[in-house]
């Protein structure tokens, strides 16, 4: 097993606040919240009742990180299908233990016989990813075995290959696959192309009113109606 140094996450006192705050300067595309902490695996309007469950791994307590190896180890070999909170919390778990022991061998040594530097790695990265995807993860509407995938993409690409996923019928494989080609050089607008995915494109249900003015501004303009939503939201996410 190679002993590969984890990348450090920044921490911060609330994720949701702190991304809002850095919206107009740049997108997010890694964890800002400390590693551990059960941002969105303790927030009720994701998880309902399952927030009173959620755990907190602490990299800095010896007990915590103690539960985190414990966790870790039934993760590691128990069946949790596609549960996908029990897997953040898994990811946690594997985060914070690789955080406290310094590097992934070291954690999964820690972790016990069972559990290989891969599996290690592969989940503290997904516990990695920004506040906006791991929501969707909590949500149900990316699944686990996905984001494996996505985590293994570095910055914007990986959200544009996450939206991908909700707004196309993506499989697991197609997102492998997809990755796979962006890390290897291809531009993820083509590494998308090749599953038939138009980048950007998106279906969108507006209020009568608003589409008679839309279609109205559109025509007088001589302009794709894409081209004024595109324009008016920009200005508005900025």
């Amino acid at each position: 097993m190679t002993d590969e140094r984890p990348r450090n996450s920044p921490n911060g006192r609330d994720e949701a606040h702190r991304e809002n705050q850095n919206q107009s300067r740049s997108t997010p595309t890694d964890r800002e919240s400390p590693v551990g902490e059960p941002v969105i695996r303790g927030d009720e309007s994701v998880t309902g009742s399952h927030a009173h469950e959620a755990v907190q791994f602490d990299p800095a307590d010896p007990d915590s990180l103690e539960d985190a190896a414990d966790t870790v180890r039934r993760f590691a070999t128990d069946s949790h299908g596609n549960d996908h909170l029990l897997v953040l919390r898994g990811a946690a778990a594997c985060a914070a233990l690789v955080r406290g022991e310094g590097s992934y061998k070291a954690a999964a040594e820690r972790a016990g016989t069972d559990v290989t530097v891969s599996f290690i790695r592969k989940w503290a990265r997904v516990h990695d990813l920004p506040r906006s995807i791991r929501k969707q993860v909590a949500s149900g509407d990316i699944a686990p075995t996905a984001a494996k995938h996505i985590a293994r993409v570095g910055g914007e690409a990986r959200l544009l290959l996450a939206w991908a996923i909700l707004d196309s019928n993506l499989t697991v494989r197609d997102v492998r696959r997809a990755a796979s080609a962006t890390n290897d050089g291809t531009p993820i607008e083509q590494a998308l192309a090749e599953h038939d995915v138009t980048l950007g494109q998106l279906e969108l249900t507006l209020s009568p009113p608003t589409y008679r003015d839309l279609r109205r501004r559109a025509a007088i303009d001589d302009i794709d109606p894409s081209k004024i939503v595109t324009e008016a939201l920009e200005n508005h996410l900025e």
